[in-house]
């Protein structure tokens, strides 16, 4: 399987204070402007997901619905208690393999450091791998069955200022 890993895109900062809840966090302007980028991109790559899989909270759940909408796999998000903050990796794995029939492609949609520290248990079986996945990159590992434990291999990973319009470099 091809697991594919976002974290969600540039969010309100966490002291603005018409969020009183950390979960309520919208993305920016400019969160949404390059997750709408990161969307035509793997448009464009014909990278297409069986399932899309995101944590409850705003940021991610807005940013797996841009995604969702510009690759129009409508109907294949679905929210996780999994991948908030404080998820369960072993349950999120279970949860996973219990989707019948098998997916090829699964995008998970979260936050820090815990994505990276899924990413670092599912390649190297623990916390060793020194990753921090900024906001908007995106991770891609392979993997023949899915467990809290090493069963994946890192294909590559995509620094969000990768895509999108390129700024005039200052001189």
């Amino acid at each position: 399987m091809k697991l594919y890993i976002l974290r969600h895109g540039e969010a309100a900062d966490h002291d603005d204070p018409r969020y009183q809840n950390d979960a309520d966090r919208p993305l920016t302007p400019k969160g949404i402007q390059r997750t709408k980028a990161l969307a035509h991109c793997l448009r464009q790559l014909e990278v297409t997901f069986d399932v899309i899989f995101s944590s409850p909270l705003v940021r991610a759940r807005e940013t797996a619905e841009i995604i969702e909408r510009g690759l129009r796999l409508h109907g294949r998000l679905e929210l996780t208690e999994h991948l908030a903050p404080s998820g369960d990796v072993e349950k999120l794995a279970h949860q996973l393999n219990k989707l019948r029939p098998a997916p090829e492609c699964i995008l998970l949609v979260g936050h820090e450091p815990y994505l990276s520290s899924l990413i670092s248990l599912l390649c190297t079986g623990g916390s060793h791998l020194a990753l921090t996945l900024k906001k908007g990159g995106l991770c891609r590992l392979e993997a023949e069955t899915l467990r809290a434990a090493r069963c994946a291999s890192l294909e590559w990973l995509l620094a969000p200022r990768l895509i999108g319009p390129k700024r005039a470099k200052r001189r």
